[in-house]
């Protein structure tokens, strides 16, 4: 298929591809995450047509004004649904909701500690979480930044620049601890499991916070912990993933959940949209336009 690019979201994995990852040839166009509008079909196609609206996940070629990309890795965009909200989508919603359920087994009334609450996968994680019945608690910085967090569903927030997480952890859970971790930030992947009850599940899902992925697996043994790691470019090809996204699209065009884009800029400010997307401190995705 071949989509006109409408909207073009800057995930966590390009940024972190655009600093390790050399491209391989001169003409190699980067990028996971877009929705358009579809304008030619392969000879194979038979489940989408000229001028649907679609979103799509690729390991590349999503900065760009056309991009050709498999049947099977696109979705239906619902009406009522922003471009923009769906091309943000898939990766973030679809991350968060196979870190908590598929790898993570949350189930209701546990608790669920949420690192990096405002970005993409936080924000979505959070929404998730609550809607089926768990106690979140979730990281991030910033008195207004953590408003926005309790009024996404949040119970209690934790600001990490001011207040030891681990500590607060336990205040919150009267000593306890939390049955589930989801850290996609890396750096913080000790205090996770510092904030785990004896037998708790931590779910790890990249790196945003750069440098080495070390962490002190003794305490974990000694306390039965489990750890999942997740990489969601192996899983969208799934049936029962790629059917969990058309269903979330579906409850952003009901308001059943919420897509929250920080900043919109031109294409062509490409270097200017990833700078803020990896030093601004943006609350939710940040989206390109052709």
């Amino acid at each position: 298929m071949l989509i006109e690019v409408q909207a073009i979201s800057i995930e966590g994995g390009d940024l972190i591809n655009r600093q390790m990852t050399p491209p391989p040839r001169v003409d190699y166009i980067v990028g996971y995450a877009a929705a358009g509008v579809v304008v030619a079909l392969g000879s194979g196609v038979s489940t989408r047509k000229v001028g649907d609206r679609v979103t799509s996940f690729g390991l590349d070629g999503s900065h760009a004004t056309l991009r050709a990309i498999p049947e099977s890795q696109t979705w239906l965009v619902p009406d009522g649904v922003d471009i923009a909200e769906a091309a943000a989508l898939p990766i973030s919603f679809g991350t968060a909701h196979h870190c908590l359920f598929a790898r993570g087994a949350l189930q209701s009334g546990e608790t669920v500690l949420i690192q990096a609450g405002a970005g993409g996968v936080g924000i979505a994680a959070i929404q998730l979480a609550k809607r089926i019945g768990a106690t979140v608690i979730t990281v991030s910085s910033g008195s207004e930044r953590l408003a926005k967090l309790k009024s996404l569903g949040a119970d209690h927030v934790v600001d990490h620049q001011s207040e030891d997480v681990v500590k607060a952890v336990f205040e919150y859970t009267q000593g306890r601890g939390v049955d589930l971790a989801v850290d996609p930030v890396g750096s913080t992947l000790q205090t996770s499991l510092q904030s785990l009850i004896p037998e708790g599940r931590l779910v790890f899902v990249g790196n945003a916070g750069g440098g080495e992925l070390t962490v002190d697996l003794w305490p974990a043994l000694q306390a039965n912990h489990s750890l999942f790691g997740v990489f969601m470019g192996t899983q969208f090809g799934y049936p029962k993933v790629a059917a969990t996204v058309d269903r979330m699209l579906d409850d952003v065009a009901n308001a059943k959940l919420k897509v929250l884009i920080d900043r919109r800029f031109p294409l062509e400010k490409a270097a200017d949209a990833h700078e803020y997307a990896e030093r601004g401190k943006p609350f939710g995705r940040v989206v390109m336009h052709p």
